[in-house]
């Protein structure tokens, strides 16, 4: 796994190289975040199997071990022993680091009765706000303050409650949903979030001896229970992570198969590559992608699951980039998400920002050049930009994509690609 403190690096990649053959995808990041934190509410040890090794991962770890428990990877899996739990505020330079990080608010405030924490920080791709986060907590019974930059929240006994979101915003759900696994009765959260991501969470609560019904649907109940048991637990594949190799594939006018995948997670990103012109053929648990010419011009507009979401935003207006045709790409999620795009100028990309749209004019073919990743999707859309580009492009800013991308360079290089690591 890499680490937080390790030298910062760049990647090299010579483009105009056919990916084929196979790649395995990794265990969902925006899965394991979530359940680490889930795992403080367990009264035993949880191992994680199918666990991403990404530094976004590592900085889990990381809260947690500042919390009092005992967190490691080891052999590809995430071990956390909550026993020790003694802490009620998470490191404030790792809070800062990693927007994820918010996730043990709820856990702690169910199991300890109190929760202090500075707001998260992670890729700046536009205001976060967690007040529906907070509004949940205080519907349960909590009571919220802020004090010098923190957010203090603080319950002696939480009470099921009817919470309705403004948004269906993916973490106030799930921290909802763990806060709501000790409250005394039933909670009810309306117009919920639906992420596959959010129906693992319940699976590995219930597993744990919670009661949740209605993940994946709009409405989502959680009847209290006294205790929750550590358990064994197989985090589901990375659609984000699939989606991106299925991106670069295309880009490469390749031919290969994405492997450990749901193909039902990626609908949304299958039809739009079909209607590029793209062969998409979904199987049991891979996705073969094959593409023997440009694609054609689309139009994208990213929405909460089940369509198209935002994460592959950036790397879909990659492929576009070099499209037949001009692509209108919407953003009506992150106002911020478009930062990559100068870097895909440098590029020779022809796109034109009106606010949240982009207008893709499809260029023959992209240059090699010096490019620095803003964040972890558009420095994913850079590496795609590249691995078309004539000649030779240098990406800074990897630390970004290392957040949530487990080994990206050999999983490419399997491929085929000629990319690698350099100081």
């Amino acid at each position: 796994m890499e680490t937080r403190e390790g030298p910062l690096m760049k990647l090299k990649i010579t483009g105009g190289r056919r990916l084929e053959g196979s790649v395995k995808v990794s265990g969902a990041k925006n899965s394991i975040l979530k359940v680490m934190a889930a795992s403080l509410l367990a009264d035993g040890c949880c191992i994680f199997s199918n666990a991403p090794m990404i530094t976004d991962v590592s900085t889990m770890i990381g809260v947690l071990q500042g919390l009092g428990a005992k967190a490691r990877a080891e052999s590809g899996r995430i071990v956390v022993d909550p026993s020790s739990l003694s802490g009620y505020e998470p490191p404030e330079e790792l809070v800062r680091e990693m927007r994820a990080s918010i996730q043990v608010m709820g856990p702690l405030l169910a199991r300890l009765g109190r929760v202090r924490v500075r707001q998260p920080g992670g890729c700046d791709i536009g205001p976060r706000p967690i007040d529906l986060h907070l509004k949940g907590f205080s519907a349960l019974g909590a009571k919220i303050k802020e004090e010098r930059g923190f957010i203090i929240a603080e319950a002696r006994k939480l009470v099921g409650a009817e919470i309705h979101l403004d948004l269906p915003s993916v973490g106030a759900t799930e921290n909802i949903m763990m806060a709501a696994c000790f409250a005394e009765g039933t909670t009810i959260i309306h117009n919920a979030a639906r992420e596959p991501e959010i129906v693992d969470q319940q699976n590995f609560l219930n597993r744990m001896g919670a009661r949740i019904i209605g993940a994946g649907t709009d409405t989502i109940k959680v009847r209290g229970v006294r205790r929750l048991e550590g358990i064994d637990y197989t985090i589901i594949p990375d659609r984000i992570e699939a989606g991106t190799y299925m991106c670069a594939i295309a880009i490469t006018g390749g031919a290969a198969c994405v492997e450990n995948v749901i193909p039902e997670h990626l609908q949304a990103v299958i039809s739009k590559l079909r209607e590029a012109g793209i062969d998409v053929q979904p199987r049991e648990s891979s996705i073969w992608v094959s593409a023997g010419q440009r694609p054609a011009a689309i139009s994208v507009r990213s929405m909460p699951y089940p369509g198209f979401p935002t994460d592959m935003q950036p790397q879909v207006t990659a492929l576009m980039s070099i499209a037949r045709g001009t692509s209108i790409i919407s953003e009506t999620i992150f106002p911020n998400r478009f930062r990559y795009v100068d870097e895909l100028h440098r590029m020779g990309a022809n796109i034109k920002l009106e606010g949240r749209v982009a207008v893709v004019e499809g260029v023959e073919s992209l240059t090699g050049a010096d490019v620095e990743a803003p964040d972890l999707r558009g420095g994913a859309a850079l590496i795609l930009g590249a691995l078309a580009a004539d000649g030779e492009t240098e990406i800074s800013g990897v630390q970004h994509i290392d957040r949530g991308y487990e080994d990206i360079v050999g999983k490419l290089r399997g491929l085929g690609a000629d990319i690698r690591r350099v100081g």
